[in-house]
């Protein structure tokens, strides 16, 4: 939980007018005070403005602080008290602020976007932190990228009590920051929570990419998921939209305030990925579910920036999961693990199964994929969260209080849940998955879950006998009716 006496309330920048939210632990701002815990918390935009502050460390301690000179310094200084410039500055916990955009940004829907910081501080102290300040902003875009977006700029919000004002300035994303990487710019606000459009999408999908043999990008669960969904991203982006009935053929915007539900229609028999030679194929990733997908639009926008959300929120929810799972592989790894010898499946006691090798694995194994859980936030808006199979809403509750600082009675509100089955993992051979005569029918895309499936390669002996006797039964008719014939003409004639 953030610490009150370290960082302000959270305040929307929804209204007309900002009017921050004192620190309660301080006295009422004016003119002559300056707070001594500065703020830097991140704002989400597009379509609305929300600022978000940060939590403490690990370590217990406020992300972003102030830092006094220290007295030896102040005693060399040759001025008077009231002449000597304010010489404090920033101390600001990048790696724990860039985290922290990390998973908010995983947390924000379709529309939705972490586009920088705030600070809450002096004039002094930000003066003397641009370098700091432009460290951080670039630390949050590379946390928190904007895929459909080629902008390398991020926005940076000073607040500050002495004058009490706050400016906004574009913040470059260039190598080497300087303070000619702030500019001043205009951030119009207006209301607009109560005006979003709201589109909702159901998006089926069901995947089959080949394990090939000398890949050397595709090694683990890890990898060849990852590709898979980089695969998939390039197929949705031609994919055509419905919405609410009607094919998206303009790009006017929609009249209706109603939810739209969007539907997605791929282009047919378009995949490239699954060309190869039978020599070169190891083994099939079979990767099948359902994500429940939304994205908020404002009235003025035209309805194929509401597609492009969808599209662009689906990919994203899929390589979040992917994303947890390695959190959790990486937080659970063992130094021994290394020195683990390896089974004659291909398997390790200790290794996670995302870490395991394709080419070695031999044996049927499972892995389930968290689901996706929406939280009702700010007027009808949603944010999501990610549950594994062993988790309860308690542990979105957590995140939602230390990330988005959320003080609302969940008991009062509605989780949604529309993914209810956990996703799973499951491996079989090249055959079973590709001949239509394998013992196991692949999941069902319909059904709310993500399967990824993937084995070697090698023959299944018992489908090639059922193709064999099938071959053999059906020589055997053709021929005995080739016989009945000839008899029945035999009679005939005689």
């Amino acid at each position: 939980m953030p610490d009150p006496c370290a960082s302000p309330t959270p305040t929307s920048m929804t209204t007309p007018a900002p009017e921050p939210t004192p620190d309660p632990c301080a006295p009422p701002p004016n003119l002559d005070y300056e707070p001594p815990q500065p703020s830097v918390d991140i704002p989400l935009a597009s379509p609305p403005a929300t600022l978000c502050p940060f939590t403490v460390n690990d370590a217990g301690e406020p992300a972003c602080s102030v830092v006094e000179p220290s007295k030896d310094d102040k005693k060399k200084g040759s001025k008077s008290k009231s002449q000597a410039p304010d010489s404090s500055s920033l101390f600001i916990d990048k790696d724990w602020v860039a985290e922290h955009a990390r998973q908010v940004s995983r947390m924000l829907l379709g529309g939705m976007k972490v586009v920088g910081i705030y600070v809450w501080v002096g004039d002094s102290a930000f003066k003397n932190s641009i370098i700091m300040l432009g460290q951080t902003v670039k630390a949050i875009a590379d946390a928190a990228p904007l895929l459909e977006i080629d902008l390398d700029e991020r926005i940076l919000i000073h607040i500050s009590y002495s004058p009490r004002r706050w400016t906004c300035r574009n913040c470059s994303l260039a190598s080497n920051i300087t303070s000619s990487n702030l500019r001043p710019c205009d951030f119009k606000m207006g209301k607009v929570l109560n005006s979003l459009q709201t589109f909702k999408c159901i998006y089926n999908f069901d995947l089959r990419l080949p394990i090939y043999k000398n890949s050397s990008n595709v090694r683990t669960f890890t990898d060849a998921l990852r590709h898979a969904i980089s695969v998939h991203a390039k197929e949705l982006n031609s994919a055509k939209a419905i919405i609410d009935g009607n094919l998206v053929v303009n790009d006017k915007p929609c009249a209706s305030d109603d939810l739209h539900e969007v539907e997605l229609l791929l282009p047919f028999m378009k995949d490239a990925s699954a060309e190869g030679s039978q020599k070169e194929v190891t083994g099939v990733i079979a990767f099948s579910g359902s994500v429940c997908s939304f994205a908020y639009l404002n009235i003025k926008e035209p309805i194929s920036q509401a597609v492009a959300q969808i599209k662009e929120d689906i990919i994203l929810s899929l390589q979040s999961r992917l994303d947890i799972i390695c959190d959790e592989a990486d937080g659970d790894a063992d130094p021994s693990d290394a020195e683990t010898g390896e089974g004659s499946d291909g398997m390790t006691t200790k290794n996670p199964i995302s870490q395991l090798s394709l080419h070695l694995l031999r044996k049927t194994c499972n892995l389930s994929l968290p689901r996706r859980v929406f939280v009702p936030w700010l007027a009808d808006m949603l944010v999501c969260d990610y549950l594994q199979s062993s988790e309860t809403i308690e542990v979105v509750k957590d995140h939602c209080k230390e990330l988005l600082s959320m003080e609302t009675k969940f008991e009062s509100l509605t989780i949604l849940k529309p993914e209810v089955e956990a996703p799973a993992l499951m491996a079989r051979s090249f055959w079973d998955v590709a001949a239509p005569l394998g013992s196991a029918p692949a999941s069902s895309s319909s059904s709310n879950s993500s399967t990824l499936e993937t084995q070697r390669g090698q023959t299944s002996g018992t489908t090639v006998k059922s193709a064999n006797i099938n071959v053999i039964l059906a020589a055997f008719f053709l021929l005995l009716s080739v016989i009945i014939g000839f008899v029945l003409i035999a009679v005939k004639r005689s």
